[in-house]
């Protein structure tokens, strides 16, 4: 049997806020199951995220807790009491009222958030569907075309050998020299480069260092610079490239943007080379900072440089919207 639930447009929201457009969305809930998916990534690790699959009235939505730590994978909850008929905001409430890691706390507080966020995600990709309506319609958003790189820390070559359209997204480690840099840069097909300045205590540490910042800068001189380091030598390195800065590992919700922007716009302003001003003037004018860049979403690269077949290339370009987050595309 099929539902239709009725929507609450009532429900309380930020006045004019996309949310309250997806708020009062009805959503009827059977139950949920969970799916565990595994990729051995190029850093030398087990990539885990979970699938989360709730099911209500005949539809399916989908959501994926991307919980870094592969050991808070484990153990988990499969009997959450979400069953029922709610508003998506009341479903929202309902989880924020549960404990999503009731075997033992993760490893980082923010894990949390993304467990959540699954169940969200699912819930409004569930509830969409049994409205008859894309994210897209309901948000009153067209679709725009979607590039997405190959996310990697290894040499990039091998991957070109397979498919010479394909882009990256380059962690610079330590051990790329400049020449070794001007040959990547050399293929055109590095889009963003990943300091990881805000890792702490993971395979993938990479403390900033104002040499490797300013090859970064010379050899990729168009390219986005994600997650740089927001103080120190290194980062008066980047002065003046503000508008190419992405950042991804420091933000887990609206305050976190508003408070990284500040802390960009605060070194433009205020950051000094022994050679400014004894007045403190800075040596460069303040630029806008954190700039919105094209939409690109990294996938993170195997060890073995393979194509798959049947496999949709990018850019993504939609051509049709369809029920809950699918869509059609060439």
């Amino acid at each position: 049997m099929s539902a239709s639930p009725r929507s609450d447009p009532g429900r309380p929201a930020v006045p004019g806020s996309l949310y309250a457009r997806l708020a009062g969305l009805g959503l009827v809930v059977d139950g949920y199951e969970t799916e565990r998916h595994e990729l051995d990534v190029s850093s030398g690790f087990r990539r885990v995220t979970t699938e989360v699959v709730l099911r209500g009235g005949g539809y399916v939505g989908h959501g994926e807790d991307v919980t870094y730590a592969a050991e808070d994978h484990e153990d988990y909850p499969a009997a959450l009491p979400l069953a029922g008929e709610w508003t998506f905001d009341g479903f929202s409430r309902r989880l924020g009222g549960l404990d999503l890691f009731p075997g033992r706390p993760p490893q980082q507080a923010f894990f949390r958030n993304y467990r959540r966020w699954a169940f969200e995600s699912a819930a409004l990709d569930l509830a969409l569907r049994q409205q008859g309506q894309s994210l897209g319609a309901a948000l009153e958003r067209a679709y725009a075309p979607l590039r997405f790189v190959v996310s990697t820390r290894l040499d990039i070559k091998p991957w070109l050998a397979v498919d010479r359209a394909l882009e990256s997204k380059l962690d610079p480690t330590p051990g790329r020299d400049a020449g070794l840099m001007a040959e990547i840069a050399a293929t055109g097909r590095v889009v963003a480069l990943n300091f990881k300045a805000f890792y702490e205590g993971s395979p993938v540490d990479n403390p900033p260092d104002s040499v490797q910042y300013g090859l970064v800068l010379a050899a990729f001189p168009g390219a986005i610079l994600e997650d740089p380091a927001l103080d120190g030598p290194a980062r008066y390195v980047l002065r003046g490239a503000e508008a190419r800065f992405s950042f991804d590992a420091p933000i887990h919700s609206w305050t976190d943007v508003e408070a990284v922007a500040a802390r960009v716009r605060a070194g433009t302003a205020n950051e000094r080379s022994p050679s400014d001003s004894a007045d403190g003037r800075p040596a460069v004018a303040p630029s806008p900072a954190v700039a919105p860049a094209p939409p690109v979403v990294a996938r993170p690269a195997t060890s073995t440089a393979r194509r798959n077949t049947g496999i949709a290339e990018s850019p993504l370009v939609p051509v049709r919207q369809a029920g809950g987050f699918a869509f059609a595309c060439h």
